[in-house]
């Protein structure tokens, strides 16, 4: 069931009802169906990875790997996803990468309307882990399997440090 069903459902029950409530298929309990957008602002701490910041204000993109398993993680965790532990240590992702698939995004979040369309895209970087990023570059001339820099870049307009995928 899709949510052009539960919103017709919603519909219907605002006709009959006045009131945008719905059934759950599984459980039947009662569900309220809001149709707004909603403008989420919000705080987290990142305490334990805050050296992967620190990495982008030094023009790096960082990863963890635990020093007991090895495993590789990015985005970087501070307890392995493998084995648990929370001995990881810091280490620079390599610079290139190969293009896995990519994305022309046309259809944009709320958050990101202000943008032209953009590409987003997956590489596999030589430590054994993915990375999605913004593609920057022409998406007429991308092609899987291309080779592809990671850069620290400061997105406009919002301001801020990132990383995106280059070709070459």
């Amino acid at each position: 069931m899709g949510e052009e069903d539960i919103e017709s459902r919603a519909e219907d029950s605002k006709r009959t009802m006045g009131l945008p409530l719905v059934k759950d298929q599984r459980t039947g309990s009662a569900e309220w169906f809001d149709q707004r957008e909603l403008d989420l602002r919000y705080v987290i701490s990142v305490e334990r990875t805050k050296r992967f910041y620190d990495g982008l204000a030094e023009g790096r993109v960082l990863a963890t790997r635990c020093a007991r398993c090895g495993e590789v993680s990015f985005p970087p965790q501070s307890f392995c996803s493998r084995c648990g532990s929370g001995d990881v240590e810091w280490i620079q992702l390599s610079d290139e990468g190969e293009l896995l698939t990519y994305t022309v995004i046309n259809v944009k979040p709320t958050s990101f309307s202000n943008h032209a369309d953009y590409t987003v895209g997956i590489a596999r970087m030589p430590e054994g882990v993915n990375v999605l990023a913004w593609v920057n570059g022409d998406p007429g001339k991308l092609r899987v399997g291309m080779k592809v820099r990671l850069a620290v870049v400061r997105r406009e307009p919002e301001d801020y440090l990132t990383y995106e995928l280059r070709p070459g």
